[in-house]
């Protein structure tokens, strides 16, 4: 995955999911905090350097507070002095879709779950080789599985 990758799936559509999972409003709020629903099913943001996972460096796969898929592992983690917990690049090409996101009077690239939909965050291209990508991923979006 290069910046080129990103911007060819945000403008022509993203990788085939593997598979789906769809649940109504209903019963998302009955499974998410709801902070955990604002971000992730109404597209919200946490508040810089206030998630769980910012600061962690424990090893393992962090997966779709939503749905459960892994989207990232921890060895693609990295410290970007955000406030948000940022990634190279994520765990399979197909688990993550992307989106042009022109809020905010901004053009940026939003990452959601390929599976469920939930918004994650957005990609930038300003991260450390190889992929040169910054994945800013909200911590009430993702669940660390040790």
């Amino acid at each position: 995955m290069n910046w080129n990758d990103v911007i060819k799936f945000a403008n022509n559509g993203s990788p085939q999911p593997p598979k789906r999972v769809e649940k109504t409003d209903d019963e998302w709020k009955s499974i998410l905090t709801p902070e955990e629903y604002r971000v992730t099913r109404k597209k919200g943001t946490e508040s810089a350097f206030s998630g769980e996972y910012c600061e962690a460096h424990e090893a393992g796969q962090y997966a779709c507070k939503c749905c459960g898929t892994t989207l990232f592992d921890s060895t693609l983690k990295f410290n970007s002095s955000s406030g948000w917990p940022s990634f190279t690049e994520p765990f399979e090409n197909n688990v993550i879709h992307y989106e042009k996101d022109e809020s905010f009077g901004m053009v940026r690239v939003e990452v959601l779950c390929n599976i469920c939909d939930a918004h994650l965050g957005h990609v930038f291209p300003d991260g450390p080789e190889p992929t040169g990508l910054r994945y800013c991923i909200n911590s009430a979006s993702i669940e660390l599985v040790k």
